[in-house]
């Protein structure tokens, strides 16, 4: 509520672009990315208001006084950047995009492509995973200790990572269960027996025709939700 820029009109896009986490990883000039989640929206605006606003309430319950509460989305951007806020406070030089650790500049961290095409989500990070994924994939010694030149052995890996297709290199990686997994899309998502399993899609909304469609799960525990299913109003109008 406060700040030259209170009343500045903005979306998500710039509130991450203002505070700098966009530039962490935003692709090349020539095809850039737009990030995949309203981060700023839902991490910097609704998660935190819940969290402010509980706390509140028990401070109330405990002294008997309220207060005044300013959520603002693009302020807690810079907790996302925590990884990259270190680096340049101990380095004096801050990441660029796709240098930081776990933006792309890590070769255990990182997306590699499969034969076929899929990608592999490898965050082997540890010291212990990072063995265990470079002996499953048979990674040459010389490129296993990625410090000397991280480039090389993130070229190491791709090459052995493309020789396979998502589904040969699954079980490998289910088996060695080092942090590396096939990336899903979000229809395969939809259908993880995982997710099925613990209930996320259960919950319904009905239009006035009476058709339903799955609700969007959101992180709240089911002892706290409603499991009737909901009438989604009509347009403009409020029953």
């Amino acid at each position: 509520q406060s700040g030259q820029r209170a009343g500045e009109a903005g979306h998500d896009l710039n509130y991450i672009g203002h505070t700098g986490l966009l530039a962490l990883n935003h692709g090349p000039p020539d095809r850039p990315v737009v990030p995949p989640a309203l981060i700023a929206d839902i991490a910097g605006g609704s998660f935190p208001a819940v969290m402010n606003i509980l706390l509140a309430l028990r401070q109330r319950d405990l002294t008997g006084q309220g207060c005044y509460l300013d959520i603002a989305m693009s302020d807690a951007m810079f907790t996302f950047s925590g990884h990259a806020l270190a680096s340049g406070h101990v380095t004096g030089e801050y990441p660029q995009s796709g240098n930081a650790r776990l933006t792309g500049g890590s070769a255990r961290y990182q997306l590699y492509p499969t034969k076929d095409g899929k990608l592999v989500a490898c965050a082997a990070l540890e010291q212990k995973f990072w063995l265990t994924f470079t002996a499953c994939i048979g990674l040459a010694p010389e490129f296993v200790d990625d410090r000397p030149n991280p480039i090389a052995t993130k070229a190491a890996v791709a090459a052995i990572i493309a020789a396979k297709t998502a589904d040969e290199w699954r079980p490998i990686f289910a088996k060695a269960d080092c942090c590396v997994t096939i990336m899903a899309t979000l229809e395969e998502a939809l259908h993880d027996p995982h997710f099925t399993a613990r209930g996320l899609f259960e919950h319904k909304v009905a239009g006035r025709s009476g058709a339903t469609m799955t609700a969007l799960p959101v992180p709240i525990d089911p002892a706290f939700r409603d499991n009737a299913v909901k009438k989604v109003p009509k347009l403009g109008g409020g029953d």
